[in-house]
């Protein structure tokens, strides 16, 4: 499969942004995109049934329409772990489904942009973990760093875990979450030395961030 998968070193710190802005700079290169959310947590209840806002924006920026149940085959109302949720709502999250769906995504485009959930070592299950999905998948990964105290710590070990289960951590992005982080640059500095990976780009602090806008700082993006 061609593509890649973007990864966070929490919960909130930017990947569904990264996630669009990579989609959206793989079409502008003149690339058949597809993306997807497998597992999301945090839905709400419509009309057609439980619908994730990220996922939404994700089914959008696909060249070509999709139905939302392959976009996201596992939604849950509750924003708690995937696997806390999937349990309470008595189904079992299933890694081999979603990587049929992916594979399914591939016959119709070029790339297929896949969203993960939460952190890296996120449970999907009694002994089912993201990593494993991701093995799965065999996708380069990009990780996404939320700029805040504590970062370093928390990307450095999630990009040393991404190593050990011997997947390619193609590069990572740094997300300015906040209007002024202190010491930014030397955060980033510091992270560009340590992390055996290249920096594809600095998204800058936005209140409403528009993936068209975002992928012009992908700079780097291979």
């Amino acid at each position: 499969m061609s593509g890649y998968f973007i990864t966070g070193i929490d919960t909130g710190v930017g990947k569904t942004i990264v996630t669009l802005a990579v989609m959206e700079l793989l079409k502008r290169r003149g690339f058949e995109v597809a993306g997807m959310k497998p597992v999301a947590s945090g839905c709400e209840s419509s009309a057609a049934g439980l619908r994730n806002s990220d996922a939404m924006l994700i089914m959008r920026l696909c060249s070509t329409k999709l139905p939302y149940s392959q976009v996201n085959p596992y939604a849950f109302e509750p924003a708690i772990a995937p696997h806390i949720a999937a349990a309470r709502s008595g189904e079992t999250i299933r890694i081999k489904e979603i990587v049929s769906a992916c594979r399914d995504l591939e016959t119709i485009a070029d790339r297929v942009v896949v969203e993960g959930v939460g952190g890296w070592e996120v449970p999907l299950g009694n002994e089912a973990m993201l990593p494993d999905l991701a093995r799965r998948l065999n996708l380069p990964v990009i990780l996404v760093v939320g700029l805040r105290l504590g970062c370093i710590n928390h990307a450095l070990l999630t990009a040393s875990a991404i190593s050990f289960t011997g997947l390619n951590l193609c590069g990572w992005v740094a997300n300015q979450q906040q209007p002024r982080v202190e010491a930014m640059d030397e955060i980033i500095d510091t992270l560009r030395a340590r992390i055996d990976a290249p920096l594809l780009g600095v998204l800058p602090w936005c209140d409403e961030p528009k993936p068209g806008k975002m992928a012009e700082y992908l700079k780097e993006f291979p």
